[in-house]
């Protein structure tokens, strides 16, 4: 009998955790996701309201970290230009290595961030990147943002 409720519970352990696990993949996604739409809108409101107050960007092309309120100063114009129309912002995220427990999680990949002007003019910029995120009051913050270094076009299309 012992062994049976033993099984019984192994069981029920590895479903409970399967299932706590495809949850917070889902709402990591949905972060992501937010990330995605805020910056295609020009929302630089939700975006902002996606990092932690205390988040650091790691810059693997100037081989510094600041505060992300440093890079949100720089950014804003941007995303201005985008809510006036502009320009037309494309951002996507592709991740290859997402490690996570209910309330952390170090997420690693690429972004491929474009812009085109009021021309017609292109702009691409793609970048291997990693993240920390935490989870506060039911929301997926990042803490830390680390752009690497750049990646090709190849590179982007072969990251599945």
């Amino acid at each position: 009998m012992t062994f049976i409720i033993r099984a019984l519970l192994f069981v029920f352990c590895l479903t409970t955790s399967a299932f706590a696990n495809e949850n917070t993949l889902a709402e990591l996604d949905s972060a992501w996701a937010e990330m995605e739409r805020a910056v295609m809108a020009g929302d630089f409101d939700a975006y902002q309201a996606a990092y932690h107050d205390d988040a650091v960007l790691v810059s693997g092309f100037s081989n510094t970290s600041y505060p992300i309120a440093t890079a949100m100063k720089r950014w804003q114009q941007g995303f201005d230009d985008t809510k006036a129309g502009k320009v037309t912002v494309a951002l996507q995220f592709k991740l290859s290595k997402r490690f996570h427990d209910d309330t952390t999680a170090h997420e690693t990949g690429m972004f491929r961030y474009a812009t085109t002007d009021e021309n017609g003019k292109e702009d691409v910029f793609i970048a291997h990147m990693s993240a920390l995120l935490v989870k506060k009051s039911g929301k997926w913050l990042m803490m830390m943002e680390y752009q690497k270094s750049k990646a090709t076009e190849a590179q982007w299309l072969a990251l599945k």
